[in-house]
């Protein structure tokens, strides 16, 4: 038995996928720019990743650029039957390092076939349009042209299923006008709950919530509270983390991201970690610590 099946399945699109996937992001070098430090470890924790039972991973072909998607398709093609690659256009890396935005036409059509050829697929199974007005932040403005173009391209055949990422709820529900969205992808996690009623209005209407950042943004007191409950229960703070996540809602989908293999075990054995009613408790009242704060 793999190590998430206790982690539940939500449909993404037409596949369904275990709840604990993986996030290829930190494969690529220092931040996520070049190639890994360490090129056999990086396809050793791809392979350990599927055999472990993880049928969903996040990259794009931004990530490097172009350094996730090769690795992934050097270490698990030809990809099992089951395993579902989620990948992210948008954006473009500049010469330093630097995020920018890439919306005009040509450069979504030319991110897609990038992501085509250097995963060596003749379709992505979901592509998430990353929506760049504030590269750190969702901010309000229509999605509707570059959203159209994605939209195309899958009516083309190249793009299976569409989801959104760094989105408010309005461009979720403009997005919805124009395309069926399987996913929204948004900064979340215990301490940073601004999203908390779109993951429930998204649930109802069975489209799945990936969060990414599960640590990140928090403060030094909500960090200690974090550290406390895991010091309490002898597992790792991103296993809280992981774990409170999974709780949070059924349609959540997890990517956590490592370049190392034991770090990869610690993060799928999250799954299996239940959380007892007073620590969720603990854990919930850290969000109030951020609203206190604002």
């Amino acid at each position: 038995m793999s190590i998430v099946d206790q982690s539940g399945t939500f449909a993404l699109g037409n596949r369904s996928v275990k709840r604990l996937g993986y996030g290829a992001m930190q494969l690529a070098g220092p931040d996520v720019f070049g190639p890994p430090r360490d090129h056999a470890s990086a396809l050793a924790v791809l392979r350990e990743a599927v055999a472990s039972g993880v049928n969903h991973i996040d990259t794009s072909d931004m990530y490097g650029p172009h350094v996730t998607n090769r690795l992934i398709r050097e270490a698990l093609a030809r990809y099992p039957d089951d395993l579902v690659i989620v990948t992210k256009i948008g954006a473009r890396r500049g010469e330093d390092a630097s995020w920018l935005p890439a919306f005009s036409p040509d450069e979504l059509v030319r991110a897609v076939h990038d992501n085509l050829r250097n995963l060596g697929l003749d379709a992505l199974d979901v592509v998430n349009l990353r929506i760049m007005f504030d590269a750190l932040a969702p901010a309000e403005g229509s999605i509707e042209a570059p959203l159209a173009v994605l939209a195309d391209l899958q009516r083309q055949g190249l793009v299976r299923h569409i989801g959104l990422s760094n989105v408010t709820p309005a461009q979720v529900a403009e997005g919805r006008k124009i395309a069926e969205i399987v996913c929204v992808q948004n900064l979340y996690n215990v301490a940073h709950r601004a999203d908390d009623r779109l993951i429930d209005d998204l649930a109802r209407d069975g489209i799945a919530y990936v969060p990414f950042f599960p640590l990140g943004g928090f403060s030094p007191l909500q960090s200690s509270t974090l550290f406390g409950v895991a010091d309490g229960l002898e597992v790792t703070p991103m296993q809280v983390a992981l774990a409170w996540l999974l709780r949070r809602a059924p349609n959540i989908l997890l990517i956590p991201g490592t370049s190392s293999v034991a770090h990869l075990r610690e993060n799928l054995a999250s799954a299996e970690l239940d959380l007892p009613d007073d620590a969720v408790d603990e854990l919930d009242r850290v969000a109030a610590v951020s609203d206190a704060a604002a």
